[in-house]
């Protein structure tokens, strides 16, 4: 029996070794880093440190118990008694834990509780998925309810407290209305993959987004902001060939290379193309100030070792490109500078024959007189059999070339052709302004339900002209392999699926967006070709072919390029299009439009 003295001393001590307890419980933890973790976004990695602090602390509570037992039976109280006993131990250092890790995990939850916005499921279970998952958590957009996965292993198991799904199931979640949106997190899936996973979704008209691919995701943790809205090029599924190096490389590394045009759509992304390829110069030329300025900015930010120039210009002046191109030593021209509008065209006839015609031979003849090696002009599929006079002056363009390489022997540069129907996302193109207006809650506008069209995203169309470009003999005009055509009503109708609303029309009248259709343009065709004639042939890339057409002599187009500066001086519309028509095959203008008349009626009274 101990003492009352004894007995109170004991307890002191007792006091003093919790205090010291806890006082070494703190100091772990802040050595350790628990009280870094924020609580609304812990994890794993913070329950990870949790237990290490813990496991640290019962340690130090051991060597403390052993220590205070061995003081005071020795020197203090002569008692063997030991201050905590091993079930106390035990008791403690589970209940310790859980309210350490519990109060933790009660406080993310807690905080976690957004109220999201929106309810949606992710499409693919991987580890793309499951990070996305874990980062809508604590979003106030949108809360992760189920995964969908087509791997059956993994179907009606538990991630992260999100129960896997078979695909099929998201039609009764869709009709139940428990699901805002998709999410697609398959960033490995090839395109043909995924064209056909939006055709299966597109019938629920739940709205749909994707995770970027693979080498976005390489750049940072997936965000919020790195979900993009489906785009016309994943309803195609286009496969794209790997590209030839060599054939990259041919007329671009180690040269100088010069892009007219080079702010617009197709001009600006082979200039990114031409940056990356180890060229010894780049010279980067356009009208517009804003455009030079902005695609100069934009490839000095990829930090590349470059030489890069900037002329503000405009290709009809010969006299200026002459200067450039004798000044930089140019080696390679991409000509991209070109009026492709074509019911702003058919407005203003002059100044797109002007822009596309005289300014193509203006830069020909510049490359010529400066012994330029190779130059690429870029042309389109509406200058097959043209009814629109942009189209007319893009084979007029085309005509030149070819008349020029008659002499190929005599002139030293290489000129080439290379043609192709609409890309994906360029200046005035149709599937943005559809993106924008089902944005603005519709109607749609589209010309004709019976107008199809091939498409190409521009990065591969800008690789495939610089392959063309580099196989070109003098006077090739390459086609590009456009794939199948598309019907745009189509797609106008698969974009509004796919973000989450319903086409209205004579049966669905309660949908919530409408096609209205416009009729065509002036100068719009149903269809575009790609060919003049049947003579073609394959070339060393699949995609592109090399066509065989007739052309004129340089005469002839001498005749016919001094008529059109007479009707341009006269300001006189049918005059320029009667000479388009007797110059080019095929070439069968529409009627002209009111505004059209009107403006030159306007013209000719005030002269």
């Amino acid at each position: 029996m101990i003492s009352d003295a004894e007995f109170y001393s004991l307890r002191i001590w007792e006091l003093l070794g919790l205090i010291s307890i806890v006082l070494f419980s703190v100091t772990c933890f802040w050595i350790v880093g628990v009280y870094n973790s924020v609580l609304r976004y812990i994890d794993f990695s913070s329950i990870s440190i949790l237990a290490k602090a813990i496991l640290l602390v019962s340690i130090l509570i051991l060597i403390i118990n052993f220590s205070y037992t061995y003081l005071i039976s020795n020197f203090f109280l002569r008692t063997n008694d030991s201050i905590f006993s091993l079930e106390g131990f035990l008791v403690g250092f589970i209940t310790f834990s859980y309210l350490v890790i519990g109060s933790r995990l009660v406080a993310n939850i807690y905080l976690s509780n957004t109220n999201s916005e929106k309810n949606v499921v992710i499409y693919g279970a991987g580890s793309a998925g499951i990070q996305l998952a874990n980062a809508l958590r604590v979003s106030k957009e949108m809360q992760p309810i189920a995964f969908l996965d087509s791997n059956t292993s993994l179907q009606g198991t538990y991630l992260g407290g999100l129960k896997v799904l078979n695909p099929r199931k998201l039609k009764r979640l869709s009709l139940r209305g428990k699901v805002d949106e998709v999410l697609i997190a398959m960033p490995s899936a090839s395109k043909a993959t995924l064209k056909n996973l939006l055709k299966e979704i597109e019938s629920y008209s739940i709205k749909v987004r994707i995770l970027p691919g693979l080498a976005e995701l390489a750049q940072g943790k997936i965000l919020m902001s790195e979900l993009k809205e489906v785009d016309i090029s994943d309803l195609l599924g286009r496969l794209e060939v790997e590209a030839n190096q060599e054939l990259l490389d041919r007329n671009i590394k180690d040269k100088v290379v010069l892009i007219t045009g080079a702010g617009g759509s197709i001009g600006s992304e082979i200039t990114r193309q031409v940056s990356r390829l180890s060229p010894k110069k780049v010279i980067v030329l356009d009208s517009n100030e804003y455009a030079l300025y902005s695609i100069k900015k934009e490839i000095e930010s990829l930090d590349l070792e470059l030489q890069l120039y900037s002329v503000l210009g405009t290709v009809t002046n010969q006299k200026r490109m002459t200067e450039v191109f004798k000044a930089f030593k140019v080696d390679t021209i991409y000509h991209t500078a070109a009026y492709k509008h074509v019911p702003l065209v058919e407005e203003n006839p002059f100044e797109g024959a002007f822009n596309n015609i005289f300014g193509t031979e203006a830069c020909a003849n510049a490359a010529i007189d400066s012994q330029v090696k190779t130059f690429v002009l870029i042309s389109t599929d509406k200058a097959v059999r043209p009814t629109n006079i942009m189209g007319a002056t893009k084979r007029f363009a085309e005509m030149i070339l070819q008349s020029l390489s008659s002499e190929r022997e005599s002139i030293g540069t290489k000129m080439t052709m290379v043609r192709f129907g609409n890309v994906l996302g360029s200046s005035g193109s149709a599937i943005p302004l559809f993106q924008q207006q089902i944005k603005n809650g519709g109607p749609v506008t589209v010309t004709d339900p019976k107008v199809i069209r091939y498409f190409m995203s521009i990065p591969e169309a800008a690789e495939l002209v610089i392959q063309a470009g580099a196989m070109g003999e003098g006077g090739d005009v390459f086609v590009l392999d456009m794939g199948e055509p598309v019907k745009i009503v189509e797609l106008a109708k698969r974009l509004i699926s796919l973000s989450g609303m319903e086409l209205k029309d004579k049966n669905n009248p309660n949908g919530e967006i409408e096609i209205v259709f416009t009729g065509l343009r002036p100068g719009e065709k149903l269809y575009e070709e790609l060919l003049i004639g049947n003579n073609v042939s394959t070339t060393l890339h699949k995609q592109i072919l090399r066509a065989t057409e007739d052309t004129l002599t340089r005469i002839e187009l001498k005749k016919f390029t001094d008529q059109l500066k007479e009707a341009e001086e006269k300001n006189n519309v049918p005059e320029l299009k009667n000479i388009l028509k007797e110059a080019i095959q095929g070439f069968t203008p529409e009627k002209e439009s009111v505004d059209t008349v009107y403006l030159q009626q306007n013209i000719n009274t005030e002269d």
